[in-house]
């Protein structure tokens, strides 16, 4: 007993509060009550071995080059993986890299309560507590879910279910909150997240609430998106007590088509990690597609 309360502690001592944002940034809009109501479960995308004639393969060499003079200029560590669940396509940049999730556990959160009880099943209090946790990044509902679904155990074992490799949740308390937002993880893990969504029963329920998240938090994948495209997504902004430097992440759909994961940390402002964030995302969706002019 006195190890992992030991290691919470230590714990605690590196990061605060995930989504304690600054008076610059945009916090979430004070939570009010909402009808929340299902949607059939998002059609499995069909994948294929080769890329379609009109999808011409990613050329990586050359996104690689771009993503690494877009980092040349901002310090800090960053991951990012894409892939297009139509054709198979996928770049990764440090997608192995093992990063702190911020706010974006919250979906894996979510996705592990549902995997054992039926959205309809659910209390009317969680179900609430689901649309503000992500909608509006809500904290303390955050905290009630992962009561619910047996904290960093309970995840664990969602998350081999999910077929995740590299993503370990953290036991213990972090400052005023459960260490959900310090849970480690790697872009490509998001990704494998992200594309086991139609295989889950309420899948369509995560993925609605995940278009419906506040104006005011709509940062992040949404920079690759072309005009008209449905974006689902989450992000996550976090502060590390030990250094005052921010973790900024994003994850999410692009048009139901891309599989989008971000992940940085040791940036100086957040501002400056989600000004990173969306060019990583422009650089790397200009290598699979471009937007149609007017």
């Amino acid at each position: 007993m006195i190890l992992p309360l030991l290691a919470a502690l230590a714990l605690a001592a590196s990061a605060v509060s995930p989504d304690l944002t600054p008076k610059s940034e945009p916090a979430p809009l004070p939570v009010r009550a909402v009808a929340v109501k299902t949607e059939p479960v998002w059609a499995d995308p069909q994948f294929v071995s080769k890329p379609e004639p009109t999808d011409p393969p990613v050329d990586r060499r050359k996104v690689t080059k771009a993503v690494k003079a877009l980092l040349k200029s901002r310090p800090g560590r960053a991951s990012i993986t894409v892939e297009d669940l139509h054709t198979g396509r996928v770049f990764r940049f440090g997608g192995k890299v093992v990063l702190p999730t911020a706010s974006v556990a919250k979906v894996d959160i979510l996705m592990a309560l549902l995997r054992k009880e039926r959205w309809e099943r659910l209390p009317e209090a969680v179900q609430r507590d689901a649309e503000i946790m992500i909608r509006y990044s809500d904290n303390k509902a955050a905290d009630r879910l992962w009561e619910r679904i047996g904290r960093e155990g309970g995840l664990d074992r969602a998350n081999r279910k999910f077929g995740l490799k590299a993503t370990t949740a953290v036991p213990g308390r972090c400052v005023d909150l459960y260490c959900w937002g310090i849970t480690r993880t790697t872009t490509d893990d998001q990704v494998r997240l992200l594309k086991y969504l139609p295989r889950l029963r309420d899948g369509g329920v995560v993925r609605r609430l995940m278009r419906r998240v506040v104006p005011e938090q709509k940062w992040g994948v949404s920079a690759g998106a072309c005009a008209g495209e449905r974006v689902a997504l989450k992000n996550g902004w976090l502060k590390h007590v030990a250094n005052d430097l921010w973790a900024i992440t994003s994850v999410g759909l692009i048009g139901d088509r891309y599989a989008v994961a971000v992940l940085t940390e040791d940036n100086a402002t957040s501002e400056a990690g989600i000004a990173k964030v969306e060019r990583l995302v422009e650089r790397v969706l200009d290598g699979f597609r471009r937007c149609p002019k007017g």
